[in-house]
Parts: C-alpha cells; sequence; structure tokens
C-alpha cells in the first residue's frame, strides 16, 4: 500500500494513495495520522490495506491526490538516524583530502543522528540565512521507517521491522561540516531540516526491487532541470537497510515512526569513481561527490554548490516508468 501526510495541523492528516498516484482515500477512521498508525501497526496495516485495495479495484472513488499538498509522510519524528551504506561516496570524501579510510568503514557503518523535530513538506523551499559559505547541498536517499524495534535486534530480523520506504533529499552544510566535526561532537547546523517524498510505501510494493534490504531502481535527481544522477540504489551499497537498522539498535530499542536513511547514493564505474551522466555515467546523488571527483582528478572543484534560486528534483520510478514515491521539488530560498 502507498500512504501520503497532508498537510493539517502539526503531524499532518494520513490518506491511502492508488498506485498511480492519482486518487487517495482519508484514512481517519483508521488512524489519524501515519505516527498513530506506525504505534499500533499491527491493527491499523489490514485495515489500511483493505482502504488501498479497495481505492486500487474501483471500489471506493476517492479524491484526486495533490502532491502539492503534502507534508513529509512524518512531519516529524521521535528519531531520524542517518547511514552511508554507500562507502564509495565516503572513501572519496576521504580522498578528496587525502585521508586513508579505515578498513573498518567497510564492517562497521557510519551512522549520526539527526534532528528529527521539524521536517520541510517535499515541494517546501529550502530556506536559508545566507548561502556564502555554507556550501548548500542536496543529497539523495532512500530511508526506512520501523515499527518497534527491540535493542540487539539482529540484521535478519531487523528487517522485518521495516514496514515503509520512501525518499529523503538529506540537506547538508557543507562549509560548516569540516568545522563542526573538528570539534568532534558531529553534525549540528551543518545539517537542517531534511524533505521527504509525498509518498510512502510498504516493501510489498516494489516487488522484485525490494531484495536482501535493498532498493534496487535507480534513484534519479535534477539539478535545475538537468539530470544530475541516477545512480542504481542497489548496487555499490556496502549495508543493507537490516544492517543500518540492526547498528542502530545495537545498544538502544528503537521506537515505532524511527527513520533509518542510507546515506547518499553512489555508483562506481568500471571500477573508478563514477562519471558525470552527460558523459556515459549514471551521474551523482550530491554535489559535494562531483566536486570530490574534480578535486581528485583536477586539483580543485568546478562545480559550484546551491545557490539562492536552485532548485533540485527527487524521483524514482518503477519498470513501467511509475512514479513511486512522487517528487520532491525544492527551491533554495533567502531567509
Amino acid at each position: 500500500m502507498r500512504l501520503a501526510t497532508l498537510k493539517h495541523g502539526r503531524d499532518g492528516r494520513l490518506v491511502v494513495v492508488n498506485s498511480t498516484l492519482s486518487k487517495m482515500v482519508s484514512a481517519s477512521e483508521v488512524a489519524p495520522t501515519l505516527q498513530a498508525a506506525l504505534d499500533n501497526w499491527n491493527d491499523t496495516a489490514p485495515k489500511l490495506q483493505a482502504l488501498y485495495e479497495q481505492l486500487e479495484n474501483g471500489q471506493i472513488e476517492g479524491q484526486d491526490f495533490d502532491q502539492t499538498q503534502c507534508h513529509s509522510p512524518l512531519p516529524r519524528a521521535y528519531q531520524w538516524a542517518d547511514g552511508s551504506a554507500y562507502v564509495n561516496h565516503v572513501e572519496l570524501v576521504r580522498k578528496a583530502r587525502n585521508a586513508e579510510m579505515p578498513e573498518s568503514f567497510w564492517t562497521d557503518p557510519l551512522m549520526y543522528q539527526g534532528g528529527s523535530d521539524a521536517f520541510l513538506a517535499p515541494r517546501d523551499p529550502i530556506v536559508m540565512p545566507q548561502s556564502e559559505g555554507f556550501g548548500i547541498d542536496f543529497e539523495a536517499e532512500i530511508t526506512v521507517i520501523t515499527d518497534d524495534v527491540p535493542m540487539g535486534v539482529s540484521a535478519e530480523d531487523a528487517l522485518k521491522h521495516i514496514k515503509l520506504i520512501m525518499l529523503v533529499n538529506d540537506v547538508s552544510l557543507r562549509g560548516l561540516i569540516p568545522g563542526e566535526l573538528a570539534k568532534g561532537f558531529g553534525f549540528f547546523q551543518s545539517k537542517p531540516s531534511s524533505a521527504f517524498s509525498p509518498v510512502c510505501v510498504t516493501p510489498d510494493e516494489l516487488g522484485d526491487a525490494w531484495q536482501q534490504g535493498k532498493v534496487h531502481l535507480p534513484l534519479v535527481s535534477h539539478l535545475n532541470g538537468e539530470m544530475f544522477g541516477k545512480p542504481d540504489a542497489g548496487t555499490d551499497m556496502t549495508f543493507h537497510f537490516g544492517q543500518l537498522v540492526a547498528h542502530a539498535a545495537r545498544t538502544r530499542p528503537l521506537s515505532a515512526g524511527t527513520l533509518i536513511g542510507s546515506g547518499t547514493v553512489s555508483n562506481k564505474m568500471d571500477g573508478g569513481p563514477g562519471k558525470p551522466v552527460n558523459e556515459g555515467g549514471v551521474g551523482y546523488s550530491c554535489i559535494a561527490e562531483i566536486r570530490m571527483i574534480e578535486t581528485i582528478q583536477n586539483g580543485k572543484p568546478s562545480t559550484p554548490f546551491m545557490d539562492f534560486g536552485d532548485r533540485v528534483q527527487i524521483e524514482m520510478f518503477d519498470a513501467n516508468g511509475q512514479s513511486i514515491f512522487g517528487q520532491i521539488d525544492q527551491v533554495v530560498t533567502k531567509q
């Protein structure tokens, strides 16, 4: 099934959406919000699934679904933890600054705890007080939503706790990251509010594209109307989502509604760091990655970070060209 949250109050209003993202029906009789549904998922999921099937079969006419009226599926969450499952991306970051990458990065996931009290809607602008020096960047990623996860869960069992999947633009301020990391206390100001796709889906909606905790489909990003990246999210993913969830739950339980991100989707090419789309490659899911490659190859980057007026669009399509999660579409604007 496919679910969305319409803008309404602080936590929105839950709706069920059909597979073509054209019609919706209110889920208020089952759960007023997505968090309420997740809090009692064993009871609410079958009822939401029944609504979805009735909408799909035409038993319910439904209303027109307008993505511009959506908030992120969870407008705020109890927890948002973002991993870095594509170690190719991490390797490039470190290589660009002549830093060795510890071998443990291939066996132990990186993860940070992001701000989850105020997510952006998928069509909301990215509002910044300034652009100069901030290094405004988008990061196209995949995110899963869990139910209650026990502490110490195995990676295999963790997969059973993944209830929904969606996309995210994990906005990063690259110019602020080095100074924050140098303090040894992690990200804060350099990681402003993220925006999630209009629609989240249950894993079965992905069919064969969901295998072994990975989404085997291209994640498509456009920057100012030009194709920027289309890397396959299932390729070069060192840690699957079961491993990421288990990593987060190693020393603590996770509450229903926890969001776990994949990190920037990144593909290698012919054993190398990848190429832009216009050079026959699959491109990138963030500006920082192409800047890293430019630095490695030319000694300095030439692609600028985002500025006021720049627009990023993030989307994923099934084998038939149908949008699965709807589109994240954001413009950087001045506060």
